[in-house]
């Protein structure tokens, strides 16, 4: 989580500027194309509507002429199957700038058991922050993923059996498959 887009230096959340909130996808072009990610951002969310501030608009970054041409390209096939213009900016990344503690991890800093646990892995808040498990401990307590693999990838956390129990039954209500990309 962080802010990108704007023209000032050292955004924060109470002095945001005209910069976006975002995230920084790190990927591994050799697990998944960024074709697929564009793809799992036009479907998690509707493009066309409108935003209603710059801090929570819908907008995609770019980090090189190759990015920048490929999310045109992908506008460009989503509009047209849509049949609605798209209103997400596509702009140049700039400087990402990492928001503040309190704003990574939001699900799981909520739930203080999953997260002493990790913290406990991951001592340096930067590791914990940056951990493969808090990410997708964080999306599933935000209600996203697939139960099926949850049940394969519980055990691969890193959490104590009563933790995995305590993860299993935050998601008793379901998960809604909103990030399509598959998980290897």
């Amino acid at each position: 989580m962080g802010y990108a887009g704007g023209t000032s230096a050292n955004p924060t959340y109470y002095n945001i500027g005209d910069y976006s909130e975002t995230v920084q996808v790190d990927f591994d072009p050799s697990l998944v194309s960024y074709d697929r990610l564009l793809d799992a951002f036009w479907n998690s969310h509707d493009p066309t509507a409108d935003s209603y501030s710059t801090q929570y608009r819908s907008a995609i970054f770019y980090a090189d002429e190759k990015q920048h041409e490929a999310a045109l390209a992908s506008k460009a096939k989503w509009e047209a199957e849509l049949g609605s213009p798209i209103l997400t900016a596509i702009e140049p990344v700039g400087t990402f700038y990492v928001a503040e503690d309190y704003h990574q991890k939001y699900y799981l800093q909520s739930n203080y058991t999953l997260k002493a646990e990790l913290i406990a892995a991951y001592p340096d808040f930067k590791d914990f922050m940056n951990s493969t498990a808090s990410a997708r401990l964080n999306g599933y307590l935000g209600g996203f993923g697939d139960k099926e693999v949850l049940k394969t990838q519980v055990v691969k956390l890193g959490l104590s059996e009563s933790a995995q129990k305590k993860l299993i039954q935050a998601t008793e209500y379901g998960l809604s498959a909103a990030c399509p990309v598959p998980v290897k």
